[in-house]
């Protein structure tokens, strides 16, 4: 295990929820934070960018007042994803917000930009940036990330095709800093894989989405429910890059999951309507939810994942029978 910076140390659960776009809103960070893990929502999903400095205010303030209320069960820190690739406009202001209100934790994506990571420790904030392979993850140390989240072959959205063991082996011969691993992970059980692996924490993001929380349509929510592994298709069709999506939404867009073309959607004739659209009427998940059998709290949720996290550590740790 990694020597773990301020924010990310004691934890109660070792589990940090994946910012979902569209789908994380404060009410769905407060009630993970509030349970025990890490919650996290993208600056983009406050919109206008105004909205950004109102849903920061909202989390610190009632995080302070659970703490203070709770002393001896203090919420977990939150964290903000920033999408840093140049064609987010909204990247300065964004960064201002959270420099203002000195999130704990900046999840960084698509790139690596230092006048972030500067941006978040001139605060005493610590940054962990999704990366697929070896190389990115070189890449974003070298320009002063903290961490990383190895997003591997599995998880949902935008997604690697690395196997975790592979991935988290290779990332361990040089860095010892904190990595978080995502892909298929939402027992308690997959957590502690994880940490086995060599991560200090498990990244969730589709088990959360079938939560009373989360900001998704009852339908997507269900539809998690009712799905298992062999649901879920790897496509690059609805954004260019390759990502992990429900096959109901596909074919509730028209289209065969089994038979999808190359290429991005956009480009495509879809008989004079418009072409579906990534995240909204095309679902983003990972092949974890086999395990996920109810829309429930968050809090139900987490309990169950601290209670099969316990229950499968002390099954591997009991002395042997002789």
């Amino acid at each position: 295990m990694s020597t773990l910076p301020e924010p990310l140390q004691h934890l109660p659960l070792p589990i940090i929820g994946a910012p979902l776009f569209i789908i994380s809103t404060p009410k769905l960070v407060i009630a993970q934070c509030i349970a025990g893990v890490v919650g996290a929502m993208p600056a983009l999903n406050a919109r206008p960018a105004s909205q950004l400095d109102e849903w920061l205010a909202e989390i610190t303030e009632t995080l302070a007042a659970h703490n203070r209320a709770h002393p001896g069960q203090p919420a977990a820190p939150f964290a903000i994803n920033q999408i840093v690739h140049k064609s987010n406009d909204r990247l300065d202001h964004d960064v201002q917000m959270c420099v203002k209100y000195k999130v704990p934790i900046i999840i960084t994506s698509l790139g690596a930009r230092e006048e972030v990571n500067a941006a978040a420790h001139s605060y005493g904030g610590v940054v962990m940036h999704d990366i697929i392979n070896n190389k990115f993850a070189h890449k974003a140390i070298d320009k002063g990330a903290d961490g990383l989240v190895a997003v591997a072959a599995g998880a949902g959205g935008h997604a690697g095709v690395k196997s975790p063991f592979a991935l988290i082996q290779e990332i361990r011969q040089w860095f010892d800093g904190p990595v978080a691993l995502s892909g298929a992970i939402a027992s308690g059980g997959a957590v502690l894989a994880a940490q086995a692996m060599g991560a200090d924490f498990a990244y969730i993001g589709s088990a959360f989405i079938a939560t009373h929380e989360a900001r998704a349509a009852e339908a997507y929510k269900q539809a998690i429910v009712d799905s298992d592994s062999d649901d879920i298709v790897y496509s690059n069709l609805f954004t260019g890059v390759h990502g992990n999506y429900l096959a109901s939404s596909i074919r509730a867009a028209g289209l065969d999951p089994e038979q999808l073309p190359q290429g991005e959607a956009r480009t495509m004739n879809f008989s004079g309507e418009a072409a579906p659209k990534a995240w909204k009427d095309i679902w983003g998940c990972g092949q974890g939810i086999g395990v996920v059998d109810r829309v429930q709290s968050t809090a139900d949720l987490v309990a169950r994942l601290k209670r099969e996290y316990v229950e499968t550590r002390g099954r591997l740790l009991a002395p042997a029978s002789a």
